[in-house]
């Protein structure tokens, strides 16, 4: 394989910090992978730059799980987010705004791109339930977005592959198409082949366990169908460095 930029999803400046010591490309930096990724703390993103400053990190600003419609306070608290990210050395900001028909909110994009200026841009997997993927890259490529995540429009990027690969050509390099959902070193190479991307997102996490709930298990702090309180996801900077001796 040619050399894939492989970036890591994070789950905190722990989880970052092992992407940047196994040889990781670039990390998107979030809070709460269990609802697909919400707005890490400036204190992660700050931790981060101290340790390693030339890391690229894209730090994910979505206030909340459960859809991409938003009020005009969540508006308001993520382009505050995004400015506070900027303004301490974040690399770039992921995003996504749709209108409650799935279609792209161009008016609070382009004022995120605002807020922005000169870092990259990442619209991320909204893009996967809007109705017309095409019509999505029209416009984020006329807002002069860098790039899109994406898992083609179906579960997985294995499942998606076709639509990747149709992505990449109608895109022509217009717009940078990052896939990212359920790749897998094993599968690596098959995406690259069949998509011909130059870039790959995944995350890469091993179960740790926290003893210090033991004492009352029967306590939640979520909900019933939360994760039991005694456990949490870390990667590991091994597991990093063998994804990207796959991908050399």
């Amino acid at each position: 394989m040619d050399h894939i930029l492989f970036e890591v999803c994070c789950g905190s400046a722990e989880d970052a910090l092992a992407a940047y010591h196994g040889g990781a490309d670039r990390v998107e930096l979030n809070s709460d992978l269990f609802h697909g990724g919400l707005t890490p703390t400036l204190g992660a993103l700050r931790t981060i730059k101290k340790h390693a400053p030339n890391f690229p990190v894209m730090c994910m600003v979505r206030p909340r799980e459960g859809g991409f419609c938003y009020t005009d306070t969540e508006f308001e608290v993520m382009l505050e987010d995004a400015r506070l990210f900027v303004e301490n050395g974040a690399d770039g900001i992921v995003f996504g705004f749709l209108h409650e028909d799935g279609t792209l909110d161009m008016e609070r994009c382009r004022a995120m791109m605002a807020v922005i200026g000169e870092k990259e841009s990442v619209f991320h997997r909204a893009i996967d339930v809007m109705p017309d993927w095409r019509a999505a890259l029209d416009g984020l490529i006329e807002l002069g977005v860098t790039r899109v995540l994406t898992s083609g429009q179906r579960p997985t990027v294995p499942e998606g592959a076709l639509t990747i690969r149709e992505m990449m050509a109608y895109a022509a390099g217009r717009i940078e198409i990052l896939p990212g959902g359920g790749i897998t070193p094993e599968s690596a190479a098959w995406v690259k082949e069949m998509t011909g991307v130059t870039m790959m997102h995944a995350a890469m996490h091993r179960t740790h366990y926290d003893r210090s709930t033991a004492y009352n298990p029967a306590i939640y702090f979520g909900g019933a169908v939360y994760p039991p309180e005694d456990r949490f996801s870390v990667t590991h900077a091994e597991d990093i460095a063998a994804f990207v001796e796959k991908i050399k």
